[in-house]
């Protein structure tokens, strides 16, 4: 009679913890729902109109069957011809990606900023000519047709990624720049991984360097780098709100209560990621629920200690 609990908690254990492995995967399979239904395809059309997403743009179908077929536009109250200096000189350890530079511009040899003038000896391109994307990767320049079309493309044939952008005018003092990108998986590891990391972050991206290039063409001063680093450093403190909420669904007391969390604290990054919101609020709001997280820690420790006191005595 004596084994008996050990026999119970010996057959408990395991069930225990692929109960709790299921609410993680629960939680990760909700979040991709959101996101492939939800922001996804809102976000492969940001700012673009219905005809601006059947417009035909070269080379557009140089890939075929593209995984990620992404539309997005902005209107900028200037002429093409006053853009177009700004787009032909973008590139890494060029002029920047007028983005978020403390990402995009390490090591790049030209500082932290974005150019926020003209550069003339990035003015004159070539089809061929390499596109600096970062330290590891580069594309082509393909189709250039001045004030009206660039475009960037993958080495080698066939490609597997195209990136246009347009530049439409709609009246004396405003044009459309329209961006197109066309891209598919590769089907090596690292390629893969590549993939699945542009997939949630070039939504972000290319907002930004629309943002960029309308902002440098009307003579705006581009947000401050201070300001996007507290930005950027509250993107990673909910990630790590994120993991470390999955982990209490697998190592805490209340596994049900954190799945909840974790659930809450995806959907809180989704939408800091996506929703537009303010510079400012994305860098405060994971601080908040942070200290909430920490609140209901604390509270759930204490609960357990009122409920077994013996054990934390024993401890």
């Amino acid at each position: 009679m004596g084994t008996q609990p050990q026999s119970h908690s010996s057959w408990r254990r395991p069930i225990r913890g692929a109960l709790r492995l299921g609410e993680v995967c629960a939680v990760l399979v909700l979040l991709v729902l959101v996101y492939w239904f939800g922001v996804r395809p809102r976000q492969l059309h940001w700012g673009a109109t219905s005809g601006e997403l059947r417009t035909a743009l070269p080379e557009n179908g140089i890939v075929a069957y593209p995984a990620f077929d992404a539309t997005r536009a902005i209107t900028i109250h200037a002429r093409p011809e006053q853009i177009w200096p700004w787009l032909v000189q973008m590139g890494y350890g060029r002029a920047g990606f007028y983005g978020y530079d403390l990402i995009e511009n390490p090591g790049g040899g030209r500082g932290l900023q974005s150019a926020t003038a003209i550069l003339p000896e990035f003015q004159h391109l070539r089809t061929g000519d390499t596109l600096p994307l970062s330290v590891a990767a580069s594309l082509e320049f393909g189709t250039i047709e001045p004030n009206r079309v660039l475009v960037w493309r993958s080495r080698g044939i066939p490609h597997s990624g195209v990136f246009i952008w347009a530049l439409v005018p709609i009246d004396a003092g405003h044009t459309r720049l329209i961006s197109r990108i066309r891209w598919r998986y590769l089907s090596d590891p690292v390629g893969r991984a590549l993939g699945l990391f542009t997939e949630v972050s070039d939504h972000v991206a290319v907002k930004a360097i629309l943002r960029g290039v309308r902002d440098r063409a009307e003579g705006c001063r581009p947000p401050s780098l201070v300001l996007q680093g507290f930005e950027i450093a509250g993107w990673l403190v909910a990630m790590l709100e994120l993991l470390w909420a999955m982990g209490m669904i697998l190592w805490s007391r209340h596994p049900v209560a954190w799945a909840c969390v974790a659930a809450c604290t995806g959907l809180m990054l989704m939408f800091l990621l996506y929703a537009d919101a303010p510079a400012w609020l994305n860098a405060l709001v994971p601080w908040a629920w942070l200290a909430a997280m920490l609140a209901a820690a604390r509270a759930g420790g204490t609960a357990a200690r009122i409920r077994h006191p013996s054990n934390s005595a024993a401890n």
